[in-house]
């Protein structure tokens, strides 16, 4: 199934230093990575966004044609383009400094898209963030809305400031993905099981969230479900968790699972569909990890394991 897609939210570079003191430039933001994911996975994928007219906004703009994802309309002006700065300890993960420069351009969410992504960044600054939520609110009836809030407390304040807009993109969304870092931060000493299955309650069809090498756990209103990682040799963590929303938007369109059409499939999702799901997210996560960057599998690639 190929499915048309909108992600919201900001485009970067990352510029990566291992722990030996290399560093490498990437393409980068979790937005962006996340049309790139559902663009190489061969959907059909426009990323709202911002991005200067600098040798890193040319980085980014041949990154995304390369993998198939389209700028809406007014992404590139005058300011340079944001850059994060990841530093990755012995075990390959990354802590972030960043130099932002957000906010979202004047636009409506075209007629025939299936889905809508947002979330980090993009859904923490504000005007941005605000613009970002209202998309998302106004097009629940004709798309399927996705959220990942890929928690940043640098963007973020307080946690408890922060659960209040986090909260308000959850109740807009149909499927919400996090992980478990993200929920310790926002509500620390809470089971994030728990955490996910009051997050459902309050709207979403499906809420994942994953546990690094512990795998992942999906609240629907079938049940819960946990789901192990696939053995990997990690490279690096740069990218994974947008790796594993490209991964879990593929899988649901895959079983025809988005769409305003699909709005009701989706809401009783059974946990046999759910497992499918978490399990090839979590392969296109295990795929990226493999490799250095926020590099996800083509479609390709995954069906090959």
């Amino acid at each position: 199934m190929r499915t048309r897609a909108l992600v919201v939210g900001e485009s970067l570079v990352d510029v990566v230093r291992a722990a030996d003191g290399a560093e490498s430039v990437h393409p980068g933001g979790s937005p962006l990575n996340v049309a790139y994911g559902l663009g190489r996975l061969g959907h059909e994928v426009s990323l709202l966004t911002r991005l200067g007219d600098d040798a890193h906004g040319h980085l980014l703009r041949e990154h995304l044609a390369a993998g198939g994802v389209g700028l809406a309309p007014g992404a590139v002006d005058e300011l340079p383009t944001s850059v994060a700065r990841a530093q990755l300890d012995e075990q390959g993960r990354a802590s972030y400094e960043f130099e932002l420069r957000w906010r979202l351009p004047t636009a409506q969410v075209p007629d025939g898209v299936d889905v809508m992504h947002t979330g980090s960044i993009g859904a923490a600054v504000d005007p941005g963030a605000r613009q970002a939520l209202e998309l998302l609110r106004s097009c629940r009836e004709r798309a399927t809305t996705s959220y990942d809030p890929n928690v940043r407390p640098a963007f973020l304040g307080a946690p408890e400031r922060a659960r209040v807009l986090v909260e308000e993109f959850v109740e807009a969304a149909d499927v919400v993905k996090a992980s478990d870092e993200d929920v310790a931060w926002l509500f620390p000493g809470e089971d994030p099981v728990e955490v996910a299955r009051r997050w459902q309650r309050r709207g979403p069809a499906l809420v994942v969230v994953t546990r690094g090498g512990e795998g992942a756990v999906g609240v629907a209103g079938a049940g819960t479900l946990r789901v192990p990682t696939p053995p990997t040799r990690v490279v690096d963590t740069v990218g994974a968790g947008d790796a594993f929303t490209s991964g879990l938007l593929h899988a649901l369109a895959e079983h025809d699972l988005l769409g305003p059409v699909a709005a009701r499939r989706l809401r009783a999702l059974r946990l046999d569909a759910l497992e499918d799901v978490l399990r090839t997210a979590a392969r296109v996560a295990s795929i990226t990890c493999s490799r250095a960057g926020a590099n996800p599998p083509t479609r390709e690639e995954l069906a090959a394991g």
